[in-house]
């Protein structure tokens, strides 16, 4: 994740650099459930409204949630599928919320009324994030329900209400990148803290449309448009809060960006984003599917780690005799393409390893998804770049330019 608002900070109000802080543990995105009321375009998990077999049960969850606390994992994110759709939900979150975790709840907000609110507020969630795919029908098309979009808005509407802190979630694509403004002006007028800004990443549905992936033009407009939001709100001292994922190159690019509008402030801001460093796929974050089977994040769910049922979460994480988790905890990682001589690998650490793989059958390849040019990476040679993503609807001479 890409904490745009952190960096918005350093430019407004600088602090001294530092080393670079290793978190104790991963965060941990669990997919607690498959079974989803609703079936969008960009499920990462393939989800659908049908129990699947073989789910971890409560005293499991329990179970695991010993150990990753054991291992200093210090967050958890609830997710699915639909994880209101699991009975033992609030039973999960309660305790986790004893063990110590900071506790999110990743949901489409459908579900989300006046008899769910309760349930929902009393067990502390500390972050609610909500997917809001575009505005009204456009959103519907995404979720293929009608009427998804005024359910969510309403489930973010009462979360707020209830003093819950809550979140938009939007994964960019060349249908909806047009309404970006919109969702944000909608953010604004409902007094939403949080906007959380997805590329679209090539795992499950996500792979199979992703031809509908924006373009690279419209990716910069996005985060232009997202970066002057985040430094307004910097400036104005409002206490909102934006991020994106999925596209570690979105460092390398707020530089860029930070080059026109603060040109005296680039050295401590580049400082800062070293420190970040970029992808943390296999190190900082992880994932644990419905079955249990442990995964380098939410996007490698054809790729099986272990499973927490055969040995624990602590012992499969830590375990580097996986050749994928062997490259994704190098440091530097053995990135070919483009990202071996990027001037900003020290930024993005080689950005996303799925996109590579989906499109070039390399797990170390460059990323496709770098919406960089040569020239701004410090390559002289502008040639096409080999396995570069579809572009379906897109404009490509526009992406490039």
């Amino acid at each position: 994740m890409f904490r745009i608002t952190q960096f918005m900070k350093e430019l407004h109000c600088p602090r001294p650099p530092g080393r670079r802080r290793e978190p104790l543990g991963p965060v941990v995105i669990w997919n607690l459930i498959r079974r989803c009321n609703l079936c969008c375009k960009h499920c990462y998990s393939i989800s659908a409204d049908t129990d699947f077999p073989g789910e971890l049960t409560t005293a499991e969850v329990f179970r695991v949630m010993d150990d990753l606390r054991a291992f200093r994992v210090p967050v958890l994110i609830l997710s699915g599928g639909e994880p209101l759709l699991r009975p033992d939900i609030f039973e999960i979150a309660a305790r986790a919320k004893a063990l110590g975790f900071y506790v999110g709840l990743s949901t489409n907000g459908t579900l989300i009324d006046d008899r769910l609110i309760g349930p929902i507020a009393a067990a502390g969630f500390d972050y609610v994030g909500i997917s809001l795919d575009g505005i009204g029908a456009t959103h519907d098309a995404f979720r293929r329900q009608q009427g998804a979009f005024d359910r969510s808005l309403t489930a973010a509407r009462l979360c707020r209400s209830h003093g819950i802190k809550v979140g938009l979630r939007f994964t960019l694509t060349v249908d909806n990148a047009h309404q970006l403004p919109a969702l944000l002006r909608l953010a604004d007028a409902e007094g939403i803290g949080k906007f959380y800004l997805s590329h679209l990443n090539y795992a499950g549905r996500g792979n199979k449309n992703r031809g509908d992936d924006a373009p690279f033009a419209a990716t910069r407009r996005a985060l232009d448009l997202l970066f002057a939001s985040a430094w307004l709100a910097v400036v104005r001292g409002d206490d909102k809060e934006f991020v994106t994922g999925n596209n570690d190159a979105d460092g390398a690019y707020l530089l860029k960006w930070a080059g026109r509008q603060f040109p005296d402030r680039i050295a401590h801001l580049r400082a800062k984003l070293v420190e970040w460093g970029g992808n943390a796929s296999g190190v900082h974050v992880a994932n644990i599917d419905n079955r249990g089977d442990v995964h380098p994040d939410t996007f490698w769910w054809h790729y099986r780690l272990g499973n927490v049922r055969e040995r624990p979460f602590s012992a499969i994480w830590q375990d580097s005799a996986d050749p994928i988790m062997a490259g994704l905890k190098s440091r530097p990682r053995r990135i070919g393409g483009r990202c071996r001589t990027c001037a900003h690998f020290d930024i993005c650490g080689g950005n996303t390893r799925v996109r590579a793989l989906q499109l070039t059958g390399d797990p170390w390849a460059e990323d496709p998804g770098c919406y960089l040019t040569n020239a701004e990476i410090g390559i002289d040679d502008e040639a096409p770049r080999v396995g570069v993503r579809p572009y379906g609807k897109g404009d490509h001479a526009a992406a490039t330019a």
